[in-house]
């Protein structure tokens, strides 16, 4: 994600040609990412309420989410009035929370299927119906909307129970033992699991602080 959105903001300040990002691999690229996201998201949701929808966490979450998806919004409408970011990747996990809430106790192959049907789904249910503004985070709409990111529930949410269903099949039991680690692989397994554990903090921050980085390098060399 910052790699991407380190190139991204190169086209930005004119250093690579417009639409690069755009082109080539880095459409792949993007895809992956985004789907890496939902897809984890739903692996954690999993690991987060397999025993028992643990509530107070859950709201706590989605109120979060949903302050940091409006404070995207806003800060993209602000600055990109033409293409702020309607429907994004925050707004999509959020919402992909919800959806698993109704098929946490679904089992496994359940959750795989609709995650295909989730999938497959603009690609036959497509209509102008949905072309209006309150119905774009669906993503059944025949136009897609000008916007620097735009994630809709379908066909993205299906990564979200395709990741639901990994962990219920991986990890049918509710509680398993950890794996004692010695020192050394304990603190590289810390090191790694910390961007996890501050996703959020992540990706909020670091497009203003490559955005600067970039202002100040561009600024310096003129």
């Amino acid at each position: 994600m910052v790699v991407f959105h380190f190139f991204h903001d190169l086209e930005i300040f004119g250093i690579l040609p417009r639409g690069t990002t755009v082109t080539g691999g880095w459409d792949v690229f993007s895809s992956l990412v985004a789907g890496s996201f939902l897809f984890i998201a739903g692996i954690s949701f999993r690991l987060a309420h397999g025993g028992g929808v643990r509530w107070r966490s859950f709201l706590r979450r989605f109120v979060v989410l949903c302050l940091a998806a409006a404070l995207v919004s806003l800060a993209t409408f602000v600055v990109f009035p033409e293409n702020f970011i309607r429907f994004g990747i925050l707004h999509c996990i959020a919402l992909s929370g919800v959806l698993g809430l109704l098929c946490l106790r679904l089992p496994a192959v359940v959750n795989a299927g609709l995650a295909i049907v989730f999938m497959m789904a603009p690609d036959h249910l497509r209509s102008d119906l949905f072309n209006a503004d309150l119905l774009l985070w669906t993503g059944l709409a025949t136009a897609t909307p000008p916007a620097l990111d735009y994630i809709p529930v379908l066909p993205w949410s299906g990564l979200f129970l395709a990741g639901l269903a990994a962990a219920q099949m991986l990890r049918p039991g509710r509680h398993r033992p950890g794996v004692a680690l010695s020192a050394p692989y304990a603190k590289g397994a810390a090191f790694l699991a910390w961007p996890g554990r501050h996703s959020l903090t992540i990706y909020l921050l670091h497009q203003p602080i490559l955005l600067g980085l970039i202002w100040t390098g561009v600024t310096l060399v003129s």
